[in-house]
C-alpha cells in the first residue's frame, strides 16, 4: 500500500487550473463579432433615418403639383344668387362628389409614382423608408388640398355673388367634402413600396451548408472501421 502523492512545489501553474478554464478562455473572443455588428448597425440606422427625412420632405413638396392639377381638373360647382340668397344651380348635380373623386384619383396616382421613383433610386425597402413615404404622402395630400382651394374660386361666396350680380351663374369654391381622401396618397405609397420590395427587392443569401432533413425514414449509418 503506497502513500498518497502530494503535488510538487515546482509544479507548473497551468496544471492546477480547473478543467473548464480553457473553455472560458476560448469563448471570450466570441463576443467580438457581435460587438462589431452592433457598432456597424448604428451608422447604418442613422443613414437610413437621414434618407427617410429627405424622402419625406421631397414627397411633401410634390403636393404642390397635386393642388395645381386638382384645381385644374376638378369639376366646378355652379351657383346662382338672387338679391337675398345663394343657391345651387343644379340641385341634383354631382360636381361636389366629382371634386372629391378627382382628388382621390390624383392622390393615389401620385402615391404610386412617388414610391416607384424612390424604389428606382434605392432598390431596397425598410421600415424607415415606408414610414417616410407615409408621412411625406400625408403632408403632400394636405398641401395639395390647401393649394387647390387657394387656386380655385374664392371661398367668399357672398362677396362673389355681389360681384357678379343677381341671376348670374358663377363657380363655387373648391372644397374637399370627404377628408378621408387625404389618406389616398400615403396608403398608395406604402402599398406600392411593399409590393415593389417583395417583387424586385434584394433577396437574403442562402446560408452555407444548409442541411435538408430526411423525411423518408431511411437513415444512413456512418461507415465502420474494419
Amino acid at each position: 500500500m503506497t502513500a498518497a502523492q502530494t503535488p510538487h512545489e515546482n509544479q507548473p501553474p497551468h496544471e492546477n487550473q480547473p478543467a473548464d478554464e480553457p473553455h472560458r478562455q476560448q469563448d471570450a473572443p466570441a463576443g467580438e463579432p457581435a460587438a462589431a455588428a452592433d457598432s456597424a448597425a448604428g451608422p447604418e440606422l442613422a443613414r437610413e433615418l437621414r434618407e427617410g427625412v429627405l424622402i419625406a420632405l421631397a414627397v411633401a413638396v410634390s403636393g404642390v403639383l397635386l393642388g395645381v392639377l386638382w384645381a385644374w381638373l376638378a369639376p366646378r360647382v355652379p351657383l346662382i344668387a338672387d338679391t337675398h340668397n345663394v343657391y345651387l344651380k343644379n340641385t341634383e348635380g354631382e360636381e361636389a362628389i366629382g371634386a372629391d373623386g378627382t382628388f382621390v384619383l390624383l392622390a393615389f396616382g401620385f402615391g404610386v409614382l412617388s414610391a416607384a421613383v424612390v424604389f428606382l433610386f434605392r432598390r431596397r425597402g425598410g421600415i424607415p423608408l415606408v414610414v417616410s413615404l407615409a408621412v411625406g404622402g400625408l403632408l403632400a395630400a394636405v398641401l395639395g388640398w390647401l393649394m387647390g382651394m387657394w387656386l380655385g374660386p374664392t371661398p367668399d361666396v357672398v362677396a362673389h355673388a355681389k360681384q357678379v350680380g343677381a341671376g348670374v351663374v358663377f363657380d363655387g369654391p373648391l372644397r374637399l367634402q370627404a377628408k378621408g381622401a387625404l389618406l389616398a396618397w400615403p396608403i398608395a405609397g406604402m402599398l406600392t413600396q411593399i409590393a415593389l420590395s417583395g417583387l424586385f427587392g434584394p433577396r437574403d443569401p442562402e446560408p452555407d451548408g444548409l442541411m435538408v432533413p430526411d423525411w423518408s425514414g431511411h437513415h444512413q449509418q456512418p461507415p465502420t472501421a474494419d
